[in-house]
């Protein structure tokens, strides 16, 4: 019996074992939202040696070239043969820079005392000193997307963000979709989503604070946004109502009911275990409605639309999409999925961003086109950028 290596971990193969059951028997989550039948190609892994010793590539996979395969789909063939494989990680593309409206910085948390020499926290009872002034005041700005999500760390001090951090959702293994992450959180290991979730920002956080030589303690707000189901997954709120009709939070129900004053959620770090200063205030934004959640309600603020006297419309492309026409009078919004396509899923050579994608495509005068890869490697697949390109220049 020959062994199968998986990051360099040893296992004993098995004949008929999938890729995938290797993954599991190391508790390495690979990403799914299909049901492993090859439907939704998330479970891309790279056979570096024994490709040979597995069984043919299916119909499921005929989208992918040279030695890629999907974990589902890939089954040892040869048990004494040496099979060597990864799996594949997302490298995050994000925007750094952006739209900037000129307000007025009012932190929560500042500085205080005859010298300056303490931190206060003025709160819904007042302000309190709740720590001595280390040199700088920080926060943490969080987008929880359902795919991606970015940490800004600002300086409350002077407003300019100082680092920033993205990293692939970990919470991908319970699906790619929100409405599969629900089904998921439901299940059997309910919590395990908000747990990923801590333990992934609470990794990108000590990497900041090395990166910048300051302390954690020096972190003492985080505003956290996501749509509906993402926020109530970070502060463990149960989410199977938003998975059934009429898809809303139990927050948004109290609210309805008048048992809250807004849809906004506030806590502690130490109550989600979040390693920064044990005072520190964990801010999650307001929903709008349904799925429509906090990132949305980030948007229009972002972009002023309180002081927009024409109508204008907002598009918030992403797994789940978002779609909001009105000007400062009134507004209508909707919400609907979109990820599995720029994914992936369901379509002959989608793949998610990973590299070998395809995410530009150019058609010149002539009709020639032109593709930009991710990694500048051979392509093997097209991801959600490149579809919209491809469209648009058919279109053109």
């Amino acid at each position: 019996m020959s062994p199968v290596f998986l990051n360099s971990k040893r296992l004993d193969s098995k004949k008929d074992d999938s890729l995938f059951d290797f993954a599991d028997s190391l508790s390495i989550r690979v990403p799914t939202s299909c049901g492993r039948t090859g439907e939704c190609h998330e479970c891309i892994v790279e056979v570096r040696r024994g490709a040979n010793a597995l069984t043919p590539p299916t119909d499921s996979e005929k989208f992918l070239r040279g030695n890629y395969r999907l974990a589902c789909q890939a089954l040892v063939a040869d048990p004494s043969a040496d099979i060597d494989f990864s799996v594949l990680r997302r490298q995050p593309r994000i925007l750094t820079s952006g739209t900037r409206r000129d307000v007025k910085l009012q932190p929560a948390y500042t500085r205080g005392g005859k010298d300056g020499e303490n931190v206060v926290f003025d709160g819904p009872d007042g302000p309190i000193t709740i720590d001595t002034y280390r040199g700088a005041i920080y926060g943490i700005a969080a987008d929880l997307g359902t795919t991606t999500v970015v940490l800004n760390l600002v300086d409350l001090e002077s407003g300019e963000t100082v680092y920033t951090a993205s990293f692939e959702n970990p919470q991908r293994f319970g699906g790619s979709d929100i409405m599969n992450r629900i089904t998921y959180d439901g299940g059997p290991d309910a919590g395990e989503l908000q747990a990923v979730m801590v333990s992934s920002i609470n990794f990108e956080i000590g990497e900041m604070v090395r990166a910048l030589k300051i302390r954690r303690r020096q972190i003492y707000e985080i505003v956290a946004v996501g749509n509906t189901t993402m926020r109530e997954l970070f502060f463990g709120i149960d989410v199977q109502s938003i998975g059934t009709r009429p898809y809303k939070s139990t927050i948004e129900d109290e609210f309805r009911a008048h048992k809250r004053p807004n849809m906004s959620l506030s806590t502690t770090a130490v109550k989600l275990g979040l390693r920064i200063h044990p005072k520190a205030t964990v801010y999650g934004g307001p929903l709008i409605a349904s799925h429509l959640g906090a990132d949305v309600a980030a948007d229009l603020l972002a972009l002023g639309m309180e002081d927009r006297t024409e109508p204008v419309i907002l598009i918030d492309v992403g797994t789940n999409t978002e779609v909001v026409v009105g000007y400062n009078e009134r507004l209508l919004a909707a919400s609907c999925p979109a990820g599995p396509a720029f994914e992936g899923g369901q379509v002959t050579y989608g793949m998610p961003g990973y590299d070998g994608a395809v995410e530009k495509v150019a058609i010149d005068d002539r009709g020639e086109a032109k593709s930009t890869v991710i990694g500048d490697v051979e392509p093997i697949g097209i991801c959600g950028s490149g579809l919209i390109d491809l469209l648009a220049e058919l279109r053109r």
